[in-house]
């Protein structure tokens, strides 16, 4: 299952074997990390990119590109927990994030497929709330205009576009732009100590740390992993007779995302919490959508993204614990294109002691900020995963697994996760999540195992997908 942006070819790696000095070390060569060590680097700090597979592997190859300051109902949820003024700067910055893109395109002469268009909110029934986050928007100084007429191959009762947008194909921008850095690649960071980042290949000492790695690996300080969840949402690109020149969100539950790209619509959705798709499913949803409202088209390609959720839906960016010089990059909640942008002038910013206006809105020490219903909802997730690992046990044995199906079983004496190939062989992995303990659970539509505390994921051999667990191999030989 690849992405349809996954036809780009990257450049060769370098190594990291050796101790190495410098300015600034980033973690995580996504488009976060990349243009963070861009504009580092163009500011005149020496700044090393650590990627523990190769730049663009992770989420950023998942996404569909939409860079956009629309970022689903926001405006009204901000102006309503924050107030005016940080609805105002997180226009801003998302705005100027859209412009950056813009400039450096532009000045590096990179062809990414950008297009500059509009982007659209759409209800088939929630006029109403349509109209607030229009109001929002204008509030927060975003020229929203309110509409019934879009390309959608439905009718709708309302739509808030939002001009002067764009979307791209990230891995034809990323690629250019990451020749000229100074990027170590299959070398995946396993440890911080004070101002030292551990790898597989050798130690990097460094005066500013950023860890830009999608979720941050390290638990305390910070306790991030009580303030986010990770959650997966599907995406099939169709071939049709139709050309979308503009990106559309569904705001009703259910509905979905829609933008185009050259022959092909991007249909995304059928989204839920990282380890709690136990039906599957998920892109056969999209496929009866897609046959619905594309009788003739042909499927090109489908894949999965993963997101990170904050609390109150702003990511966290800055000091990694509101001390010391490790910063954080994280919780994109979806929009992960813009909040990269957004990440990397924020923290060149402070890294060269500049002052940047929008910084405190996404600042990861607004604890007073944050609501406690969506606290104790996490909290909720990780005592449930963790008492399941405890307290509950299977009562299948590997011989009652079907072929081409998972699930949790007692296999040779232990409880283990277990994959029975169509050709009936076994792959047995540890049904403990390395990260803090969480019982993993299978994801037919993937055929992964995700842990649904924290988001950390392995393939059904046991190999890992995704962070915060940093432990590569949990196969039971």
């Amino acid at each position: 299952m690849s992405s349809i942006w996954e036809s780009e070819k990257h450049y060769g790696a370098k190594l990291l074997n050796s101790d190495i000095n410098t300015d600034t070390v980033i973690i995580g060569a996504g488009m976060a990390g990349v243009l963070t060590t861009r504009l580092l680097s163009e500011r005149g700090v020496d700044t090393v990119l650590l990627e523990g597979g190769t730049v663009g592997s992770g989420q950023t190859k998942n996404t569909t590109a939409k860079i956009t300051a629309q970022h689903g109902m926001i405006y009204s949820e901000i102006i309503k927990r924050h107030g005016r003024e940080a609805a105002c700067k997180y226009a801003e910055a998302n705005m100027r994030a859209i412009d950056e893109y813009k400039k450096i395109i532009e000045k590096n002469k990179i062809d990414c497929d950008f297009i500059e268009n509009s982007s659209y909110l759409y209800s088939q029934r929630k006029t109403a709330k349509i109209t607030d986050e229009a109001d929002a928007a204008r509030l927060a100084g975003i020229e929203a205009e309110l509409t019934t007429e879009t390309e959608l191959p439905f009718s709708v009762n309302a739509a808030l576009k939002f001009k002067n947008q764009a979307q791209f194909n990230p891995l034809k921008f990323l690629y250019p732009l990451s020749k000229s850095l100074n990027i170590y690649q299959y070398t995946g960071a396993v440890k911080i100590k004070g101002n030292i980042v551990f790898t597989g290949g050798g130690r990097v000492k460094a005066k500013n740390i950023i860890i830009s790695s999608h979720y941050p690996f390290i638990n305390f300080p910070g306790f991030y992993f009580m303030r986010m969840h990770q959650q997966r949402s599907y995406v099939i690109a169709v071939r049709t007779d139709s050309i979308m020149k503009n990106m559309y969100l569904g705001i009703d539950s259910g509905s979905l995302s829609f933008r185009g790209y050259k022959e092909n619509i991007l249909i995304g959705g059928a989204s839920h919490r990282c380890g709690e798709n136990k039906l599957g499913g998920r892109y056969e949803e999209l496929r009866k959508k897609a046959r619905l409202y594309y009788p003739k088209h042909i499927e090109a390609a489908n894949w999965s993204a993963q997101d990170c959720m904050t609390l109150d839906r702003i990511p966290y960016i800055g000091k990694f614990s509101g001390k010391g010089n490790v910063y954080i990059a994280t919780g994109f909640n979806k929009w992960g294109m813009t909040s990269s942008m957004v990440s990397a002038m924020i923290l060149r910013d402070m890294i060269i002691g500049e002052k940047n206006d929008c910084a405190p809105v996404f600042s990861p020490s607004r604890r007073h900020m944050i609501a406690l219903s969506p606290l104790l909802n996490e909290l909720y997730h990780s005592a449930k995963g963790m008492s399941k690992q405890l307290f509950t046990f299977p009562i299948k044995s590997a011989d009652s697994i079907q072929p081409g199906h998972g699930g949790t079983v007692w296999y040779n004496g232990k409880i283990a996760g277990v994959y029975k190939r169509e050709d009936g062989r076994i792959f047995a992995v540890s049904a403990r999540c390395p990260h803090l303990g969480c019982r993993l659970e299978w994801n037919p539509d993937e055929k992964s195992w995700d842990c649904p505390c924290h988001g950390s994921r392995y393939d059904y051999r046991g190999r890992l997908i995704d962070n915060p667990a940093v432990k590569g191999d949990i196969s039971i030989k």
